[in-house]
């Protein structure tokens, strides 16, 4: 598999996004058929986040419908995977203490306490 240049992951998540906007389901698939033939399974988690970022600000219906009818489970699971670490991350720079504060469990569900739940619900996060 190869690397994508700038030029390509912009033209891959303008495709993703509008076929989440078309909510066909054909459309979706086979575009997904394609992005997995081109791309680690990180990789096509990663198109379908910025391709899901850039669609919910206008149209967060067809996210919805997108989560629930097209990303398969494996591509669901890395996704939660990054966005987990990703979190757990700005949660260590805003001072939370992994294991006191929050932690994962084994299917890769953040926990956290009284204190994290705070600045999670906040606002400011």
């Amino acid at each position: 598999m190869s690397k994508m240049n700038v030029l390509q992951l912009e033209t891959e998540v303008e495709r993703m996004a509008r076929a989440m906007m078309t909510r066909n389901w054909q459309i979706g698939y086979d575009l997904l058929c394609h992005l997995r033939s081109q791309l680690n399974l990180e990789e096509v988690a990663a198109v379908l986040i910025i391709s899901i970022e850039r669609v919910i600000w206008f149209d967060a219906d067809s996210v919805v419908w997108t989560i629930k009818n097209l990303i398969p489970e494996d591509v669901m699971a890395e996704i939660n995977k990054i966005t987990t670490v990703s979190f757990y991350t700005r949660l260590i720079n805003q001072g939370f203490v992994p294991g006191i504060d929050f932690s994962v469990d084994a299917n890769g569900k953040l926990l956290v306490n009284d204190r994290a739940k705070k600045f999670v619900l906040s606002p400011k996060c």
